[in-house]
């Protein structure tokens, strides 16, 4: 091993040792910025981006649940990246789902999609389906791939169908609007009975949330890493769980 490499992995090591088990997030979300950046930066089209992003998601999902980790939410596709070239688009549907299709076939997860399967072409939907149901009797950590997800768009979901489920059982309008809490509608998000996320991690250096998980999220703590998605490395990911360790969660008290 070369000493550079020699070098990396005893830091590494280091900070993997000095992790508090006590204070390790329940729930991870993980914003896969910068693939078509990192592409564009080797002189390389955007679906090569997608494509090492993608051969990424599994190497995160073993750090996870090394450290205990019980729910981890990917967000691979926006609603706004539908908008994007039709092409580029469809090459990456086929990757994201290629993806996900080999996350089940791993069968250590249980995956759950988290957004609008509407609007996904058929084909894509049906092998997200599919890899739903080959992972409901695994017994590990609860994976969720947010794709075609738009936070907005889950709230909206949500109100329009917790409004569905009231007029099923007659009720009013009124009637709902004099009774509506929180938790009514936090139990028709997508990630309904999952604990909200207390790490959000983005790639790629940009600062913003961008409306991912925006209902649970209120008290997140986030973390902005600059390494493009392609190239987040495990020590990137060990600093991340660092950096929650030692911060003070006030929780909005």
């Amino acid at each position: 091993m070369r000493e550079p490499d020699l070098l990396y992995k005893l830091y590494e090591r280091r900070l993997l040792a000095a992790l508090d088990s006590r204070r390790i997030p329940r729930h991870v979300g993980v914003m896969l910025d910068g693939n078509r950046r990192w592409a564009r930066a080797v002189g390389m089209p955007a679906a090569h981006g997608h494509r090492r992003g993608a051969d990424k998601i599994t190497e995160l999902l073993e750090w996870s649940a090394e450290v205990g980790v019980e729910v981890v939410t990917l967000w691979m596709l926006s609603t706004d990246n539908l908008k994007r070239d039709p092409d580029e688009v469809s090459d990456l549907l086929d990757i994201i789902a290629t993806a996900v299709e080999t996350v089940a076939a791993d069968g250590q997860w249980r995956l759950k999609h988290v957004g609008s399967f509407e609007l996904l072409p058929q084909g894509v939907a049906d092998r997200l389906r599919a890899a739903e149901r080959r992972t409901q009797e695994a017994s590990g950590m609860q994976v969720n791939v947010a794709i075609g997800y738009g936070g907005r768009d889950e709230i909206a979901d949500a109100v329009r169908s917790l409004l569905r489920e009231r007029a099923r059982a007659d009720e009013s309008l009124e009637s709902v609007a004099a009774g509506l809490t929180v938790a009514d509608i936090a139990d028709h998000l997508y990630t309904k009975g999952q604990p909200d996320p207390d790490l959000v991690i983005r790639t790629s250096g940009e600062q913003r949330i961008g409306g991912f998980l925006l209902w649970q999220s209120v008290h997140s703590e986030y973390y902005f890493c600059e390494a493009y998605w392609p190239d987040f490395r495990r020590v990137d990911f060990l600093r991340a769980l660092r950096d929650y360790a030692q911060r003070e969660r006030r929780l909005g008290r």
